[in-house]
């Protein structure tokens, strides 16, 4: 099992980038990526992402010690950042929730990339249609 700082140091060597490289990134100072690589810290979650999207590996992987495949869920960080940047880390936890108790509906079942990709995309879109109207119906009203 490998840890995050571990993960970080391999995925960023793998891709021949130094620290420094890897901070700019990702948009965060080089003393971060040196802490994240020494196991001092972690990242907030939206740091975490965009530090995957550099790596070019998923959240789970990075966040999971448990996790071994690089690309384990990558399909949902796409669709937890959305809900993030529409609805804030509240959101984005609870979409991550929606997706992950949801995809169990599929234990014991194998998906096509395309089939969970409408999937995940079809509970998105259920899931801001439901924040939106809640925000039209229950949001302050202008007078």
């Amino acid at each position: 099992m490998k840890t995050f700082s571990e993960k970080v140091k391999d995925a960023r060597l793998q891709l021949g980038l130094s620290q420094t490289q890897l901070g700019d990134a990702v948009g965060i100072s080089l003393r971060a990526i040196v802490s994240y690589e020494k196991g001092e810290k972690k990242p907030r979650p939206g740091t975490m992402l965009k530090l995957a999207k550099a790596l070019g590996v998923s959240v789970k992987f990075l966040s999971d010690d448990t996790c071994k495949n690089p690309m384990e869920d990558i399909e949902k960080d796409s669709y937890i950042e959305e809900a993030r940047e529409k609805y804030g880390a509240k959101g984005a936890r609870d979409v991550d929730k929606l997706l992950a108790d949801n995809a169990a509906l599929f234990a014991g079942g194998e998906l096509s990339q395309e089939q969970k990709d409408a999937f995940f995309q079809a509970v998105m879109t259920a899931y801001v249609t439901c924040k939106e109207e809640a925000k039209a119906k229950f949001g302050r009203k202008d007078s």
